[in-house]
């Protein structure tokens, strides 16, 4: 594994935080166009707990992400706008008609040890890394809860992803104290935030 990304963050006008991630040289992404895939959906709903589904905290994070860039002047494809079920190579390949885009998938988690909470960003490649710890840090400054570090995995959509790609794990639904918070609106919106910032500063380094 490559050595982290350096990271740190200024206090700007009417001390709103800017997430400045220093990118390692060569890690750099430049992209035009932001994949943003809704993790589930339709038949696949995904883990189940304390009242919440995974594919409907997954849309609407996904769909405040997507607001929050649009509002920035990035450009956005979402993968799926509703709850339909679209195939996990389907998800890859709208990111793969892009090439000069990212793919970040949106999820939530769970676990049969409840005790266990925190957001965590996976990643299948160095670039993927250097995307994945810069959007970690930024939600780590927008959002309460405890920061987990985000390893490589395989799965498909990362694998079958050209692009950059990382897939964000926002929270422990079986964690009682952390669906609370993943069930107020509020705490979306900062999750949506967080990650937009890790995109925003990823971004500026281009």
């Amino acid at each position: 594994m490559s050595a982290a990304p350096r990271h740190t963050c200024v206090h700007g006008i009417l001390g709103a935080v800017i997430c400045l991630c220093l990118l390692p040289a060569g890690l750099a992404h430049a992209f035009s166009t932001v994949v943003i895939d809704a993790g589930h959906g339709g038949k696949d709903p995904g883990c189940h707990w304390n009242g919440l589904v995974e594919k409907d905290l997954c849309l609407d994070v996904a769909r405040r992400l997507n607001s929050i860039l649009q509002g920035k002047g990035v450009k956005t494809v979402m993968t799926r706008t509703d709850d339909t079920y679209v195939e996990l190579s389907d998800r890859a390949g709208i990111a793969n008609r892009h090439e000069d885009a990212i793919f970040v998938s949106i999820h939530f988690n769970a676990s049969r040890d409840h005790s266990v909470s925190g957001f965590e960003v996976h990643h299948r490649s160095k670039k993927g890394l250097a995307l994945a710890q810069c959007i970690e840090k930024c939600m780590g400054e927008a959002v309460k809860g405890r920061k987990r570090d985000g390893d490589w995995q395989d799965y498909k959509v990362l694998r079958e992803t050209q692009a950059t790609a990382v897939l964000v794990e926002c929270g422990f639904i079986s964690h009682k104290g952390e669906a609370a918070r993943c069930a107020d609106p509020d705490h979306r919106q900062a999750l949506a935030q967080g990650i937009a910032n890790g995109i925003l500063a990823a971004k500026s380094k281009q």
